[in-house]
């Protein structure tokens, strides 16, 4: 009688210890980059309120050379606030005219979030020169 011999194929594979070390090193690389990478997204959304803050110079420059006086409303001028993030939409920042004269204006975008969760809210100014400037960093 002859007796068939049955031969075990092993299967290329990783062990389980293997997997549990590469994803610790996967692990520690995310916590080392995740950190940096929130100023990054703070930067981003400022881009944001720059072009919001542009459009509202270019409204108040328009509604000065009809009036010859800047406006303190929004809505004289033409700027329709999108929905904020806070309220169901996608607008991070608030767009508010802080002073207005027959000479001047001065208009602020302030966050609606903490991007970065530091308790710092970011704000950013523009004015009748159209000197754009961050007023509080986040």
């Amino acid at each position: 009688m002859k007796t068939k011999s049955r031969k075990i194929k092993k299967l290329n594979a990783f062990s389980l210890a293997e997997l549990v070390f590469v994803l610790g090193i996967i692990a520690i690389l995310y916590m080392l980059v995740m950190p940096n990478q929130a100023s990054t997204v703070a930067m981003a959304k400022s881009i944001e309120a720059k072009s919001m803050l542009n459009q509202v110079y270019s409204l108040e420059r328009n509604y000065f050379f009809m009036y010859s006086k800047y406006s303190t409303s929004l809505d004289e001028i033409g700027f329709e606030q999108e929905r904020l993030s806070t309220e169901g939409g996608q607008a991070n920042y608030r767009i508010e005219i802080v002073e207005a004269s027959s000479n001047t204006f001065m208009a602020n975008a302030i966050a609606v979030n903490d991007f970065d969760g530091d308790g710092e809210i970011n704000v950013w100014q523009i004015d009748h020169d159209k000197a754009l400037k961050e007023v509080t960093k986040d």
